[in-house]
Parts: C-alpha cells; structure tokens; sequence
C-alpha cells in the first residue's frame, strides 16, 4: 500500500514560461483510447476496496441484535395485564411498561386480535390464548413435581420407582425414575392389558369398585403371562377382594419371569393412583423393607403431591 510523505513541503514560486510547442500530427497518438469503465477500475484496485472489519462481525453478532422490541414489549404488557384479576385499562398499562400510549395501543390491539387478551368495557384482561399456555405451565409443573419425588425415592431406597394412573378406564404408567445399576421391568407385554399379572394393574384394579373392575376384565381379560400369572377372571377378583383398600400389593414372577414388585395405593377423590417399585427375585428379601419405606416416604410427601397427582 502506497505511503504518504508526511515532511512539509518547500514553497515554490511559479515562474511563468511559455507553453510547449504543440507534437506534429504526425505525431500524434491516432489511436483513441477507450475509457476505462468503472467496473474495470474497482477490479484494478483490490487494495482500495473497503475491508469488512472484526468490529463489524462482533456487533452483528452481539445478542441484543438478535431480540425483537416489539416482542419484549408485548411481553412486558401481558405480565402487567396478569398482575390485574380486574383488568386494566391501556393508559395504566403504558405507564406501568414505560411505553407511549400509542404503541401500547397497537401492541394490546394485536394481543386482542391473536386471543392472548380480551377487552372488556375498556379494561383488558388475560384471554383465552393466554389462559391455555398457563393451563399447560402449571400441568408441567405439576408433573416436575412428581418427576422430581420418584427421582428422590429412587436415589433414597435404590430402586426403580414407577407412578401409574388409572384414567379413563386405562392403567396407564406416567412416570419412571430408574437408573442403569437398577434398570426398571422391560414392557414386554402392554401394561394395560395385562393388568391382572402385574402390582401395579392389580393396585390399581384394588381401588376400583365391583363394578368398574368387571368392565376391565371384559375388555382385558386373564390370560396366562408367566407360569405363576392368576389363572381367571373369578380367582383375580377374589384375591382383589380380599386385598386391603389401602394396603400394598405385592407380586413375584407374575408378570416377568426373575423380577418382584410391590405397589403402594394412592387415592384422592375419584382418582385411583399408585407407587411401585421393582426388584430381581434374588432381592427379594429387600422388598418389604423397601416398600415400607416408600410408604413413609410418600407420607411426608403426600401434601405437596396431592395437587400433582393427575399431572
């Protein structure tokens, strides 16, 4: 790159002479030169093209480019309406978001428009968009809380710890907190339809009243699972019987070959629920014992988990 001589420069008087005499014609250059273009001239000069500097890529990069105002600001007016049971008007909104009225007008007019609001008598309220994201946010929450419990009993007793609903007519397994030291029972034949042979199916089953549990055994009836599964439908439902409506339920070999169960009924209002936890048979010593203490466990629990029951 060429430099620039930066020493003062001597003072030079012009001196006036005479112009210099004119090339003969023939002479003279007689072939015109084409102008260069200016394409040409960038193309010549690759040193006086401008260079992208790193501060430049740092500031495109940087994250406050990336978020979007109007977004934040939305957000900002949503938790101000949520601070409100009884609405709030636009003007006491733009003041407690520090923005002017006329952008929060806009703003609480497309939050009207797409449901996240409702305007009432000039007060705006949390609509129904916004109702359902909280609906979902308290049901993840809810179910962290359980998620969190099993993982406790797991790591406190050292089993596998399952939780399991009965919900519309179905034995479902919501949640299952194991570890690869004490990996949990292997799904091999559907857990709802082979209620009969397994704790947690029968623990379930316990809670229901006659009728309820005749409607599943029609729909899923005994079949033999395991040389030590119950035999039939009337054989189930007299052992069912004469379970304790409250009382643990225990099972070996009846639903996988080499493994022990045990599962602990949890009941609030009309929702049948259970605690469960599993074992190789060669512990099977350990079961008692560690049953016992998942009930005391779930005792000092039971409080918190009685909201996050049906997550």
């Amino acid at each position: 790159m060429a430099t620039v001589d930066t020493a003062p420069a001597e003072l030079h008087v012009p001196v006036q002479t005479a112009p210099p005499p004119r090339p003969a014609a023939s002479a003279r250059q007689t072939t015109p030169v084409r102008p260069v273009t200016p394409v040409e001239r960038h193309a010549a000069t690759p040193a006086q093209r401008p260079e992208r500097s790193d501060h430049a890529d740092q500031q495109e990069q940087t994250p406050s480019t990336t978020l979007i105002g109007s977004v934040q600001r939305a957000m900002r007016l949503l938790e101000s309406v949520a601070g409100h049971e009884h609405g709030a008007p636009a003007k006491q909104l733009a003041r407690e978001t520090g923005l002017a009225l006329p952008t929060a007008y806009h703003l609480l007019r497309t939050l009207v428009h797409e449901g996240y609001l409702r305007r009432d008598k000039g007060l705006f309220f949390l609509g129904e968009a916004a109702e359902r994201l909280s609906s979902s946010g308290a049901k993840q929450k809810r179910r962290s809380t359980v998620v969190e419990a099993l993982a406790h009993w797991r790591d406190v007793i050292g089993v596998p710890v399952y939780y399991a609903m009965y919900r519309e007519g179905e034995i479902e397994v919501m949640c299952v907190s194991d570890t690869p030291g004490n990996p949990a029972v292997e799904e091999w034949a559907d857990f709802r339809e082979t209620g009969h042979a397994h704790a947690i199916g029968q623990c379930l089953l316990s809670q229901l009243d006659e009728s309820a549990r005749r409607d599943h055994l029609e729909r899923y009836p005994v079949q033999a699972i395991t040389p030590y599964t119950v035999h039939d439908n009337h054989t189930l439902l007299r052992r069912l019987d004469r379970m304790g409506r409250m009382e643990p339920v225990f099972e070996q070999q009846e639903y996988a070959l080499g493994t022990v169960c045990a599962a602990i009924p949890i009941t609030i209002g009309p929702t049948a629920a259970t605690m469960a936890i599993s074992l190789p048979s060669h512990q099977a010593d350990r079961l008692m014992d560690a049953t016992r203490r998942l009930q005391s466990e779930i005792g000092q629990l039971l409080g918190s988990l009685a909201i996050s029951i049906s997550i």
